[in-house]
């Protein structure tokens, strides 16, 4: 059994999209003229970026972001998905449980701490959670002792 078709691709292009606003978040925190968001009211984006949550030990939230996307189109790589090692599905797990993890904290900090919101930060959290949905989910199949020794003529499912 495989994962459905569209898994592979929906987690890399996902982790691309992450990757892109991740990116523009690192430059606008070391940059904040290149932001562009609402500054005011309940959506401030100004205000999550610069507070001090926007840092953990020093590193920019931002840049954990691209810490954790950069990986993660790596191993959501249709190749990747295809792969017997189970290390490989495993680690994807992983990283998608860490990441869930992060949002939760940096959601909470947005609406208890600094009492605004961020709409890039929101999209970054709703790719996060979106990806870690498809992969656990596709998870049992893949970490099943048994995945990829099977010679299928077919890569996927076709559901």
């Amino acid at each position: 059994m495989r994962p459905l078709r569209w898994q592979p691709i929906a987690t890399l292009l996902l982790s691309i999209a992450g990757l892109g606003v991740a990116t523009y978040l690192t430059i606008t925190h070391f940059d904040k003229v290149a932001l562009v968001c609402s500054d005011n009211g309940a959506i401030n984006c100004a205000k999550v970026t610069s507070s001090p949550q926007s840092v953990i030990l020093g590193i920019p939230v931002a840049m954990l972001g691209l810490a954790f996307f950069i990986p993660m189109i790596a191993l959501c790589l249709p190749a990747a998905w295809r792969s017997a090692d189970r290390r490989i599905h495993l680690a994807r797990l992983i990283l998608s449980i860490t990441g869930v993890g992060m949002i939760v904290y940096l959601i909470i900090a947005e609406l208890f701490i600094i009492k605004a919101i961020c709409l890039w930060c929101s999209g970054v959290h709703v790719i996060t959670f979106i990806l870690f949905v498809i992969i656990v989910t596709a998870s049992p199949i893949v970490l099943d002792p048994g995945y990829g020794l099977e010679t299928d003529a077919d890569e996927y499912d076709h559901a």
